[in-house]
């Protein structure tokens, strides 16, 4: 970072402790590292700043940018920053094109290709609601899940949890649950976790930072002694940052309005796997 506050370096420690305690510097998920980018850039203003941090790509890396004129462009696939030229070009220099070559090209068709035709007719989208970050301490406060066969939704799950603490106020408005709703229609954990597992049974797992949700269900395994699932997952969120690079953030939300996809009652469990599915069928069309 140059240009910035003196204590917008002290701060950053300070956010990723608020952001999800215990984490530290090179070991923090994409979810934090979104939220700490976010914090960056709304309080650098005038100031300049870039992130490099690992992927799982070819070259392991990827970068963001934030007030700068060195700009990230992918070239035949690998990401590299554009550096303006000083003064006007002459005629003979020929600025570079972002891009991919015909080579690079037939080569991520063959991949998709081989994708397509390797992928189970059926898998399962998954989303848990929980009351923080914390698969340790917080809790499940709601299951969502959806099956696809052939490219259609044909089954659909949904179970709200009675959890043991009090709803934190942030989640309630977040999600929209109630404490009303859930002594309502909530039901015990260790139910609406083993109806979840024999839903899901052994089928391809499809989620947006599934990491997360497949943390707090062992965690919930665990403490009810029920064995873990070893379903095969993909993440959506990492094709997405590896195929999309003109949006403001890879939120589940912001991916959502760049393709489109209706967002009634986001932060729902059921709901953000339709929304899921829907960015996956978009994906599977560009």
């Amino acid at each position: 970072m140059t240009d910035c506050p003196p204590r917008l370096r002290g701060d950053l420690s300070k956010w990723l402790c608020e952001i999800n305690t215990g984490v530290y510097v090179g070991h923090v998920s994409s979810r934090v590292r979104d939220a700490l980018w976010d914090r960056v850039c709304q309080n650098l203003k005038n100031g300049r700043a870039t992130m490099v941090y690992t992927m799982n790509t070819e070259q392991r890396m990827d970068f963001r940018v934030h007030n700068t004129t060195w700009v990230p462009v992918d070239y035949d696939g690998i990401k590299l920053m554009k550096r303006p030229l000083p003064g006007a070009m002459t005629s003979a220099e020929t600025p570079l094109q972002p891009g991919f070559s015909k080579a690079a090209k037939y080569q991520m068709a063959q991949r998709q290709k081989s994708r397509k035709n390797n992928a189970s007719n059926t898998y399962v989208i998954i989303d848990l609601e929980t009351t923080g970050l914390q698969a340790t301490s917080d809790e499940i406060l709601e299951f969502g899940a959806i099956r696809v066969t052939d490219d259609k939704v044909v089954e659909e799950f949904s179970r709200l949890v009675r959890i043991e603490k009090k709803l934190p106020e942030t989640i309630a408005k977040l999600t929209h649950i109630s404490e009303e709703l859930v002594v309502e229609k909530g039901i015990p954990l260790q139910e609406a976790l083993e109806a979840f597992l024999a839903f899901i049974g052994t089928d391809f797992l499809m989620g947006y930072n599934i990491s997360f949700d497949m943390n707090f269900l062992r965690a919930a395994c665990k403490k009810w002694n029920i064995q873990v699932p070893t379903n095969r997952c993909m993440d959506l969120c990492s094709r997405v940052r590896r195929e999309v690079d003109d949006v403001a953030n890879y939120k589940l939300s912001t991916v959502a309005e760049y393709f489109h996809v209706t967002q009634d009652e986001a932060h729902r469990a059921l709901n953000d796997c339709r929304m899921v599915f829907e960015i996956y069928q978009k994906l599977n069309e560009m």
